[in-house]
């Protein structure tokens, strides 16, 4: 795994990699605009050369986060437009600083079929919309209230229903906190293997390109998404143990969103590996 965080953008997006330098991370995630509002200034021109610059530099892999205010499953047709609106807008973001991939949660409806045919509605437009090579990271989420995603089966689905050309540009983020709040059991190793055994069978394994890594504050199946710091949640060690050292992952980035400490919470992985 190249092990990573999500770092701040205060001062601008390129100030992301001295935090991450400073983390000692070897990976990157952040936001491209204001995650807690729908209004977004454009990038400067001199940012976004620095952001390149920068990346050239560091060579670390990046990943971008939407904003929490979306919704690409509202029945509301207002917010679902202003939500797949901002997808693309992110999306081009990415294409503009030479980002990746863009992580996203799908959304909420209590219309879970229905819901789930709005996401990859979604997605096609942004995709349609933003040509390049960014791709968008359906994330796994904790399944809180009506929330989609939580199952594998949500995830697939959403996939099967982005035509053939646009999902090709998309993936999944496998977030461990959500994952094990959603009923997936990774804190024992027989429960890690069938959880990646049916990650395959239902998603498939060649459609993950990125990790979250979190441990879980509340108990399995919880359905209620609360990070911890490595460790010292109801997780444990031993998922982050197999999770570092499996083979099939040595390539993918794995991004901390463990509130800061990231340092701390990377020294901690680092000390896992065999």
């Amino acid at each position: 795994m190249i092990l990573g965080a999500h770092e701040g953008i205060a001062g601008g997006v390129s100030r992301a990699f001295e935090r991450a330098e400073q983390d000692t991370a070897k990976s990157i995630q952040i936001f491209v605009r204001n995650p807690r509002g729908w209004a977004s200034k454009p990038f400067e021109p001199d940012e976004v050369e620095r952001f390149r610059s920068e990346a050239r530099r560091t060579r670390m892999p990046l990943a971008a986060h939407s904003i929490y205010l979306a919704n690409h499953a509202a029945a509301d047709p207002e917010l679902r437009e202003k939500s797949w609106s901002t997808l693309a807008d992110e999306l081009a973001r990415c294409e503009q600083l030479g980002i990746a991939s863009l992580v996203f949660h799908p959304g909420s409806n209590a219309d879970v079929e229905g819901g789930l045919k709005l996401v990859a509605e979604g997605i096609e437009r942004a995709i349609d919309a933003v040509k390049g090579k960014a791709r968008l990271l359906i994330e796994i989420t904790a399944g809180q209230g009506k929330s989609l995603g939580w199952r594998f089966e949500h995830v697939a689905a959403i996939r099967e229903a982005v035509p053939g050309q646009a999902r090709r540009r998309v993936g999944v983020c496998f977030d461990t906190c959500h994952a094990f709040a959603a009923g997936y059991d990774l804190s024992t190793t027989e429960g890690y293997e069938r959880t990646f055994r049916d990650f395959d069978g239902v998603i498939g394994l060649d459609h993950l390109s990125a990790f979250h890594l979190n441990d879980c504050k509340k108990a399995l199946g919880c359905r209620v998404d609360r990070h911890e710091h490595i460790g010292d949640g109801a997780l444990g060690l031993t998922p982050f143990r197999l999770l570092v050292n499996d083979r099939r992952f040595a390539e993918l980035p794995a991004f901390l969103e463990t509130e800061m400490r990231f340092r701390e919470n990377l020294d901690v992985l680092r000390s896992l590996l065999r």
